[in-house]
C-alpha cells in the first residue's frame, strides 16, 4: 500500500509541472514578446510610424498591473483554495492565462488589461494551488525532492518557448500579422494542453483541507479562517525572515527575466549580434534551472541529512560571481538604452551566456530550496505560506520593475548583492531552527 501511495503522489508531481510547463511555455513567451507584438500591432494598424502609438509602453504597463494584481489576490487565493480545493483552483487560473494569451490574436486595448487584471488574480490561485498539491503529496522526506522535480519540469517552459519564439519570428524586428496569429495560437495550444493535463491530478486523500486543534477534534476549514491564519502566519519571526529571501527572489526574477535581456540586446559591443542574444540568453538561464532543479531533486535525501542552507549558499555564491562578471562585462547603461561605454573586459558574448545559466542555476538554488522549506514547516498551513511566498515576490517584482527604467546596471547589481547576502543569512537562520525543532520532535510554528 505505501508503495502504491508513494507512486500516486510522485506521479503527480510530475503531472504537476508537465502542466506548468505548458502553461508558462505559452505565458512566459507571450510576456517576453508583448512588448514588440504590440509596437509591431500599432505599426501594422496605422500603416506608418507617423500615427499615434496607441499601443507605446502599453507592454510594460500591463506587465506592472500584472503583478500588482497577483500581490493583491494572495490574501483572497488561500480562501478559493480551500473552497473548491487544489486541483479546481488551479485549472480555474490556468483557464485565465489562457484568456490573457488568446487576446493577443487581436490586440485591443481594452482586452490587454482586462487580461491582465484576470491574469494576476489567476496567478495568485494558480499558485496558492500548486504550493498546496505539492506539499499534500510530499512529506518531510520527499519535499526536497518533489520541489527539485517540480522545478525543474517547470523550466522547460524556458527553453520551449524560447526556441518556438525564434523559429516562428526569425529575429524580426516588425512582427507581421500572420507571424503573430501562427505564434500565438501555438502558444494558445500550449496553455490549453497544460490546462486539460491538470485534469489528470489523482486526489490522494480527503482530508487535506482538514486541521485539528489543540485537543484533537477536528476543524474544517473555511474562508475566513485561512485569512485570518495568513494574516497570523505574515507575522511570525519565521515567515518575516523567510520573507527577506523571498523578496530577494523576486528583484533578481525580474532582473534575468526582464532586464538582463534589454542589457544584452542594448550592448553595442555585440554589434548585429546583440538582439539575438535574448533568446539564447533566455535557453541558457531555463538550461541553468533545469540542471539546478534536477540536481537537487536527486540530493533530496542528502538535503535532508545536511540541511537546506548549503544550498541556499551555493546560490548565493554562483549569483555573487555572476553579478561580478555582469559588473565587469556590460556598459553601466545598458539597462536604461543602447551603449557602447568602455567596460572593465572586452565585452564578451560567451561571458555574457554564461551568465545567463548562472543566473538560472542560481535561481533554482533559491527557489527550490524556498518550496521545500515552506512545505516542510507549514503542512498544514500550505495554502496561507505560498500565499504570502507570492504576495511578498510579486511586490518585489513590481518595484524591480519599476526602478529597472532608471538605475544604471551597477546600482541595480548592488541592491541585488545586498539583499541577497541577507537573504541568504535569513534563510539560515530559520533552517537551522527548523532543523533544532525536527530533531527535538515536529511542532508547528
Amino acid at each position: 500500500m505505501a508503495g502504491e501511495v508513494f507512486d500516486i503522489r510522485l506521479c503527480n508531481v510530475i503531472v504537476l509541472g508537465v502542466s506548468f510547463m505548458l502553461i508558462f511555455t505559452a505565458f512566459q513567451t507571450a510576456s517576453m514578446a508583448e512588448e514588440s507584438v504590440l509596437n509591431s500591432a500599432d505599426s501594422n494598424s496605422n500603416g506608418s510610424s507617423n500615427g499615434t502609438s496607441t499601443f507605446d509602453g502599453a507592454g510594460y504597463k500591463s506587465l506592472s498591473v500584472i503583478y500588482i494584481v497577483f500581490a493583491v489576490s494572495n490574501w483572497v487565493a488561500p480562501s478559493i483554495v480551500v473552497v473548491i480545493g487544489a486541483k479546481l483552483s488551479m485549472f480555474f487560473g490556468s483557464l485565465l492565462y489562457l484568456l490573457f494569451i488568446v487576446s493577443f490574436l487581436k490586440p485591443m486595448l481594452w482586452s490587454l488589461y482586462t487580461g491582465s487584471v484576470l491574469v494576476g488574480f489567476g496567478a495568485a490561485v494558480l499558485w496558492t494551488g500548486q504550493g498546496n498539491f505539492l506539499t499534500t503529496n510530499s512529506d518531510s522526506e520527499t519535499i526536497s525532492r518533489n520541489s527539485g522535480i517540480f522545478w525543474a519540469l517547470l523550466q522547460f517552459s524556458l527553453l520551449f518557448g524560447n526556441a518556438y519564439s525564434y523559429f516562428v519570428l526569425k529575429g524580426a524586428q516588425v512582427i507581421s500579422t500572420d507571424e503573430r496569429t501562427k505564434l500565438f495560437i501555438g502558444l494558445s495550444g500550449a496553455g490549453l494542453l497544460g490546462s486539460l493535463c491538470l485534469l489528470f491530478l489523482r486526489k490522494r486523500h480527503s482530508s487535506d483541507n482538514i486541521n485539528l486543534n489543540s485537543s484533537g477534534q477536528v476543524i474544517a476549514d473555511t474562508p475566513l479562517s485561512v485569512l485570518k491564519r495568513s494574516f497570523h502566519l505574515i507575522r511570525t519571526k519565521e515567515m518575516l525572515l523567510l520573507s527577506i529571501t523571498i523578496f530577494y527572489t523576486g528583484i533578481e526574477l525580474t532582473f534575468f527575466s526582464g532586464v538582463y535581456g534589454t542589457c544584452l540586446s542594448n550592448n553595442l559591443h555585440f554589434g548585429k549580434e546583440a538582439k539575438g542574444l535574448i533568446g539564447i540568453s533566455g535557453m541558457f538561464i531555463g538550461v541553468g534551472e533545469i540542471l539546478g532543479g534536477s540536481l537537487f531533486g536527486l540530493m533530496g535525501k542528502s538535503t535532508n541529512r545536511h540541511g537546506r542552507d548549503l544550498i541556499i549558499m551555493f546560490g548565493y555564491v554562483v549569483h555573487m560571481v555572476c553579478f561580478f562578471l555582469i559588473f565587469i562585462n556590460l556598459p553601466e547603461r545598458s539597462p536604461i538604452n543602447e551603449s557602447n561605454e568602455a567596460t572593465y573586459i572586452t565585452s564578451s558574448k560567451y561571458v555574457a551566456i554564461l551568465c545567463s545559466f548562472l543566473l538560472g542555476l542560481g535561481d533554482s538554488s533559491f527557489n527550490t530550496q524556498i518550496y521545500s522549506l515552506l512545505g516542510f514547516m507549514f503542512p498544514e498551513d500550505s495554502s496561507p505560506a505560498f500565499a504570502i511566498f507570492k504576495f511578498v515576490q510579486s511586490i518585489s517584482a513590481a518595484i524591480a520593475f519599476f526602478y529597472s527604467d532608471y538605475l544604471i546596471l551597477q546600482y541595480q547589481l548592488l541592491i541585488m548583492v545586498i539583499l541577497g547576502t541577507f537573504g541568504c543569512f535569513s534563510f539560515s537562520l530559520v533552517e537551522w531552527k527548523s532543523t533544532k525543532i525536527n530533531t527535538e520532535g515536529y511542532q508547528s510554528i
